[in-house]
């Protein structure tokens, strides 16, 4: 689904499909914003490449998946956006890629279904007049969806925290697994952050030609899509490291407790062995044993292994295995 949206001669923003381009394009001192939604088709191919982008550029925005990355050409820039489709609070992501073309009186956005932010500007460009600045536009656009991003991750950190203290209580098999589950899925998202990281700091320090360069009119807008996308990194390498804490002080911990139970039963095992033998000495069955025939026998070997038991239990404790 191609929509277009221009801003005229006369200041006022028109919307429409194909046929604003060619409007835009006999004009000189116009803005466009063209939208592409779904696969790209030959014909939408054709016309990228007559309004002057890259064919790799093109093939690579036409991929499910794809680094995010940021490229320089003659007529315009090119950035690769890994966005959202959605991602919820357990941190189950589906992206959405979104290849952004940036040239000095046009702004060309591609993805293959519905992009909220591309929405979330497309609704407020015609109120705000900001297609006369498709820098802007283009970093405000990555701006919101680093947002998205760096909000479920903060919403994410309350459940992180009760996972946090129930490690010292008794957590369960299922909290467990949850946080297992939580690992991969930030190993994966700080895999993805670890891009728009790269992305955002090229963005900000060597800029471009449609993107603004040192301490121009952009640099803040630069400056803060830096911030985001780092923020974002940092939160998702923080939160990887303390599932990965969490789960290997679960493993300690259980660890620990069946050490614990295991040196008991052998404490047990070591007090009851000598009277077990004792016992099956004196359960033999033979004719000429001299001690069956003596009338404090029975006593005295109960004593004898009350006497033993309790020496041992002196023992363990004086070592401190008790």
């Amino acid at each position: 689904m191609i929509k277009a949206m221009w801003l005229g001669d006369d200041g006022e923003a028109h919307s429409g499909k194909e046929e604003i381009v060619a409007k835009w394009q006999a004009s000189t001192d116009t803005y466009l914003w063209l939208d592409f939604e779904g696969s790209i088709t030959p014909d939408f191919k054709n016309l990228l490449k007559e309004m002057g982008c890259d064919p790799l550029a093109i093939t690579d925005s036409s991929r499910v998946r794809h680094p995010p990355k940021v490229e320089h050409f003659e007529h315009n820039t090119f950035v690769l956006f890994r966005g959202i489709s959605s991602l919820g609070a357990d941190l189950e992501l589906e992206p959405q890629q979104l290849g952004i073309w940036v040239g000095d009186r046009c702004l060309i956005t591609v993805h293959r279904g519905e992009s909220v932010s591309v929405d979330y500007f497309w609704e407020r460009a015609t109120k705000q007049k900001s297609l006369a600045e498709p820098g802007r536009l283009a970093l405000r656009i990555i701006h919101y969806a680093s947002g998205r991003y760096l909000t479920t991750l903060l919403d994410f950190e309350e459940r992180l925290s009760a996972l946090e203290d129930g490690l010292l209580s008794d957590i369960s098999e299922l909290d467990m697994k949850e946080l297992v589950a939580y690992r991969t899925r930030l190993r994966k998202l700080r895999r993805i952050f670890s891009y728009h990281k790269v992305l955002a700091e090229s963005i900000w320090r060597q800029g471009g030609p449609y993107l603004g360069n040192g301490d121009d009119a952009l640099a803040h807008m630069r400056r803060d899509v830096y911030d985001r996308c780092e923020r974002v990194y940092s939160l998702c390498s923080m939160y990887y490291e303390l599932c990965s804490d969490l789960v290997e002080g679960h493993i300690s911990l259980s660890s620990h407790n069946l050490n614990v139970t295991m040196k008991i039963l052998t404490i047990i095992s070591a007090i009851f062995v000598p009277m077990t033998f004792m016992a099956g000495i004196y359960g033999m069955n033979f004719e000429h044993m001299p001690e069956l025939g003596w009338r404090y026998a029975y006593f005295s070997l109960l004593g004898l292994m009350g006497v033993m038991a309790v020496s041992m239990l002196v023992v363990f404790k004086k070592v401190k295995w008790l």
